[in-house]
């Protein structure tokens, strides 16, 4: 024993001397380099004046409070330097890096599996909170709950069994609505008894109306008001037809249920319905994952509309891609005014209610959804590029001075460099200082935005997420995907890019010879593979088979690119190719993408054929930019006037070939002549489909003497 303890006291009186040597060793030194030892630093702070003392802790102070409080930038949910990977197969198809394996998400929550099981999610984990709200003209948000939601679906749900609709016979039910609490109540009664929702778009008028009545052979359509119901019964009146009920949301005069029994249809209000459900309850019949749905009717920019069959499986595998990378909870607030005909509105839609969160309705009025917004106070605010443009122009507009624009311009550079290192907030100076009253018009606490539908210009973007403050997401998709197939990733703020395949779906692209897009060159047409993409087209067997090939690949006719980073760029169409009198190849939606960049172009259409050697088009000026834009070139006048003017059509012209050249446009590319015209395309002219994309053939006669004189004055 004292053999073991003298062991143990020499090495500690060796650890003691080591410790002594070393603490020679660093006074050594401290003495070297002249560095004062902790007594002589004391000694030192004691002799300076009080007025030093409290300026040194000041500085400590606001330098701890800095480091503590410092923006700290949004964690990535993976290496942005790599969002997806590629596939085994030698196909070239990439996945997201965020799923584990190469096994697509068909669901994010267990008990969620269907578009009904969504909604009772949403009532449990609300503990039958909030669920839908709506308001009239200078009122606040009125809101009904989940069990109101819930009940009332089932009443309606009832009251179409009643009537003779059934799960295994007669169960197409159009909704005929803008957008509005009773839409989603009415989709829900579907879900609720195993039907099917089909959607009629608010603007498509009565020939596409009466082609979707006959194709999906609808008997009941449920409408908001009763001019939607003369246009049915204008649809179907003096022919055979399948129509036999009509719901209206909205009081209607007697005369109208007059003029539907002469057509054979029985016009009832919704509350007359649900009255009827209420006394003849039936028990839910839940759905499948693999039962239909939705038939949503895209509106081709030629030809009918196709029926684009989506079962529940498929919204459901949707849904959660979305849910994966946006994270959202019980305390959003969704405001709904993009269109519920849409599945990216109903998708997002959906992601809100399995969360038990908010969804408050716009007035119906886009001229009143400003309001709407200040008194809703959204967390999440979806949108398409055209408002994001009117946005830009407007902030812009008010910067009316050389000093406003450059405190504009430098205060969001400073955003930018922010958002490059992954910080997004809404409470820097700069925000304090320029964008607090912009951030306050959409109710001052939207946290989420996401784009899609169309492209948008990456300087648009960019500036609008400096501007806002939030996580701002673009995605890319179409309805035969159920909506998206790639989105941007948080954390990466970058644009020129629609991000990466979601977990839901794998994306590869396909050589395109004849314009020189070849897959082993990371470029080619979009294909999209997964859960999410759709059955087919209602009663359509040969469309069906045009889009979506054997081995499961949906065809989108949209030509992309890989980038470095495994992200997704759109680069051309390969639908409405043509060639001109050379031989040349031309895709004119890229052409229109790239010159729409240019200040003050609204909208563009870009012609061309075989019979001629270039291009002309024809250029909607922007009505609040060109003003402000051809003043400083000293031209002045009305809108129709400038739009009259030769030197304003000269100015705009040498700009979009400045933007097209800046945009990577080949010679041949590039518009000869253009003639500028005072109104928008529109769907109520008949140039734009309900989605908001060209009707190429209907502009091209539209504009046809237009045309014609451009080539004769380019030829003269």
């Amino acid at each position: 024993l004292n053999l073991k303890q003298n062991i143990a006291l020499t090495q500690k009186n060796e650890w003691l001397s080591k410790r002594r040597r070393k603490t020679m060793q660093a006074q050594e030194v401290l003495r070297q380099l002249r560095i004062p030892e902790l007594d002589d630093f004391r000694q030192y702070v004691r002799s300076l004046p009080t007025n030093a003392l409290m300026g040194m802790g000041a500085f400590a102070a606001i330098t701890t409070y800095w480091y503590a409080t410092r923006p700290k930038a949004l964690k990535p949910p993976c290496d942005l330097g790599m969002q997806s990977v590629e596939m085994p197969g030698g196909e070239y198809a990439r996945r997201s890096v965020l799923n584990e394996s190469d096994q697509y998400m068909t669901f994010y929550y267990n008990d969620a599996r269907t578009m009904y099981e969504v909604f009772l999610r949403g009532l449990r984990v609300s503990n039958d909170g909030p669920c839908l709200g709506s308001r009239k003209p200078n009122k606040p948000y009125e809101w009904q709950s989940y069990r109101e939601v819930a009940d009332r679906a089932e009443y309606i749900g009832s009251a179409l069994l009643h009537k003779g609709h059934s799960h295994t016979g007669d169960k197409f039910i159009g909704i005929f609505a803008q957008n509005r609490p009773e839409w989603t109540i009415s989709e829900l009664a579907c879900y609720t008894y195993s039907l099917v929702a089909v959607p009629l778009y608010d603007t498509l008028g009565t020939e596409a109306i009466d082609y979707i009545i006959d194709k999906a052979s609808i008997s009941t359509v449920i409408c908001d008001v009763p001019d939607k119901v003369k246009l049915i019964l204008d649809c179907v009146a003096g022919r055979k037809h399948t129509m036999k009920m009509i719901i209206v949301m909205e009081a209607f005069e007697s005369d109208l249920v007059t003029r539907g029994k002469e057509c054979g249809i029985d016009i009832l209000s919704l509350k007359e319905i649900e009255a009827l459900g209420k006394a003849n309850h039936h028990k839910p019949v839940p759905p499948k994952p693999e039962d239909l749905a939705l038939i949503c009717f895209t509106s081709g920019t030629t030809g009918n509309p196709k029926g684009v069959i989506l079962t529940h499986g498929n919204i459901i595998a949707n849904t959660a891609a979305f849910i994966r990378i946006t994270e959202p909870t019980t305390k959003d607030v969704l405001i709904s005014f993009l269109p519920l005909a849409h599945m990216f509105e109903r998708v997002v839609e959906g992601v809100i209610l399995i969360h038990g969160a908010r969804i408050g309705y716009f007035q119906g009025d886009i001229r009143l959804l400003m309001d709407d917004l200040k008194t809703l106070q959204p967390t999440i605010f979806p949108v398409v590029p055209r408002l994001l443009n009117r946005m830009f122009d407007k902030i812009f507009g008010q910067a009316n001075t050389p000093l406003k624009r450059w405190l504009l311009d430098f205060a969001s550079r400073r955003k930018e460099a922010e958002l490059r290192s992954g910080v997004v907030r809404k409470d820097s100076m700069w925000d304090k200082l320029i964008f607090r009253k912009v951030q306050a018009s959409l109710g001052g606490r939207v946290r989420l935005m996401i784009t899609g539908a169309a492209p948008v210009s990456p300087t648009v973007l960019t500036f609008l997420r400096s501007a806002l403050g939030c996580q701002f997401y673009e995605g890319y998709g179409q309805t035969e995907c159920t909506a998206g197939c790639s989105m941007s990733m948080p954390g990466d703020w970058t644009a020129g890019h629609v991000g990466a395949p979601l977990p839901c779906n794998s994306i590869k692209l396909v050589d395109v010879a004849e314009m020189n897009y070849l897959a082993a060159n990371g470029e080619g047409e979009v294909c999209v593979k997964g859960p999410n993409v759709c059955q087919g087209y209602l009663k359509d067997p040969e469309r069906t088979a045009e889009a979506i090939d054997k081995d499961g690949w949906l065809h989108t006719g949209d030509i992309g690119k890989w980038l470095p980073n495994g992200t997704l760029k759109l680069i051309d169409r390969k639908k409405h190719i043509f060639k001109l009198a050379q031989g040349e190849y031309i895709a004119p939606e890229k052409i229109e993408n790239i010159y729409i960049r240019s200040d003050p172009v609204a909208q563009i259409f870009v012609h061309g054929d075989s019979l001629q050697a270039c291009l002309v088009g024809i250029v909607v000026p922007d009505p609040d930019f060109l003003p402000g834009w051809v003043k400083k070139r000293g031209i002045e006048g009305s809108y129709s006037e400038l739009c009259k003017n030769m030197d304003v059509k000269n100015a705009i012209l040498e700009d979009i070939l400045m933007v097209g050249k800046e945009g990577g446009l080949k010679s041949f590319e590039q518009v000869r002549q253009i003639a500028l015209h005072p109104e928008m395309f529109s769907v109520q002219n008949g140039l734009l489909t309900p989605t908001l994309k060209a009707k190429r053939t209907e502009l091209r006669n539209h504009f046809r003497e237009q045309i014609d004189a451009l080539y004769a004055k380019i030829k003269m």
